[in-house]
């Protein structure tokens, strides 16, 4: 739902962001990894601690390289259901401290402190008493920004990590937020800030300098007017509770080695299995599937199609991602590949009631269900595809309830 509020003329918004997350809980849990460089993941970096990060190593980044950078980090296998408890904790502190809590993302959230300045004291008080409880309770590291947007806030976290607190007066805002990379806005990625770059656009406050109709030649109506607006701070968005996603995805990095059109897709084929049993349970359907592809030169590519009426079967999903995928082997073949990921897009809530038929009977929008039943009774890996059978095809990343 969306929570009504007057227009905001203190900064009670805060972005409360989680620090190096998997590779802190496995810190937490293992002193002998406490101030070392630690890698989560072998094959391909899922995180890294700051230790790490400081020589070099980056999320998504192929193992070999990242040992070759980083020869005496601490690599260790992910332990999905560890981050989900954490994460679990971490959530029940939000919910504590406010009722309006926004989640993003499993490690991190927006959180509306405005009204509870007499019970709960002001928003900087708030925060370093929620920071205190994270660090006690849990024994994670966490940052805090705190703006008068929701855009600004995210924008404080991410100058003040790792674990560091920093409010934005509203009468700095601009001040604050200005001289900052252009990269630090919302939705400037490589081929963005490139863009920009050729046209002498560094900072915030190039951007916000030009008259949006230059920015929307550079970048296109929605990209530009979107950019232009938060290079102002104009962003209206309040916390919203409750939200139910718009869409849902689910990616793999693939490292730098190279992948065969059989080995793309099989991961895709696990991405849509996952992506599909979420649909399902979340009791949504969707009509837009997007292909995203990340390259070798960090350039980036998607694809999409959408539906002609909305499903939450798989075997419709993996067909279109398929053709998308095939689509895109020319570009794979000459770029190389390291990330894949699919988006499900344009959802809707699913009313429908599935039959419970017998297995050998149902017919095929019923057999999902039966086979997600038999997942969730038996483990995941208890029913999979032939063609599956024996591949590595990554963990499963915890989420955020859909």
């Amino acid at each position: 739902m969306f929570v009504p509020s007057a227009r905001r003329i203190e900064a009670t918004i805060l972005h409360a962001d989680l620090d190096a997350f998997y590779a802190s809980v496995e810190q937490r849990d293992d002193p002998r990894l406490r101030g070392r460089p630690v890698i989560v993941g072998g094959g391909v970096v899922l995180a890294a601690s700051y230790e790490a990060k400081a020589m070099g190593v980056r999320t998504a980044m192929g193992g070999a390289q990242a040992r070759r950078l980083c020869p005496h980090a601490v690599v260790v296998s992910p332990r999905m259901s560890a981050y989900s408890e954490a994460s679990k904790a971490v959530f029940e502190v939000f919910e504590d401290t406010t009722p309006l809590v926004e989640g993003l993302s499993i490690d991190e959230a927006f959180l509306d402190v405005g009204g509870l300045r007499k019970i709960s004291g002001s928003p900087v008080e708030i925060a370093e008493r929620l920071r205190r409880k994270v660090r006690q309770q849990i024994g994670l590291p966490i940052t805090v920004g705190i703006a008068r947007t929701k855009f600004l806030a995210k924008v404080a976290s991410r100058v003040a990590k790792p674990d560091g607190l920093l409010v934005v007066p509203p009468d700095r805002e601009l001040e604050f937020l200005h001289p900052l990379p252009v990269d630090r806005l919302w939705g400037v990625g490589h081929v963005t800030a490139a863009k920009l770059d050729r046209r002498g656009i560094a900072t915030v406050g190039d951007v916000a300098q030009l008259d949006e109709t230059v920015v929307v030649s550079i970048l296109g109506p929605a990209a530009g007017r979107h950019l232009h607006a938060l290079a102002h701070n104009r962003d209206p968005r309040p916390v919203q509770v409750g939200r139910r996603r718009h869409s849902m995805g689910s990616q793999r990095a693939l490292g730098r080695a190279p992948r065969s059109r059989e080995a793309l897709g099989d991961t895709l084929t696990a991405l849509i299995d996952r992506l599909g049993r979420r649909l399902r349970a979340a009791r949504r359907v969707c009509r837009t599937i997007v292909l995203r592809l990340r390259f070798a030169d960090f350039t980036r590519a998607t694809r999409s199609h959408t539906l002609a009426e909305a499903t939450s079967h798989t075997e419709p999903i993996l067909a279109t991602a398929r053709g998308l995928l095939a689509e895109s082997m020319p570009l794979i073949e000459r770029h190389g590949i390291t990330l894949i990921g699919v988006t499900l897009a344009n959802l809707s809530n699913d009313d429908a009631i599935q039959l419970a038929l017998p297995l050998g009977r149902q017919r095929p929008e019923a057999l999902d269900a039966s086979l997600d039943a038999l997942r969730d009774r038996f483990g995941n890996a208890a029913v999979t595809r032939a063609a599956l059978l024996g591949r590595e095809l990554g963990p499963s990343v915890p989420l955020l309830p859909d």
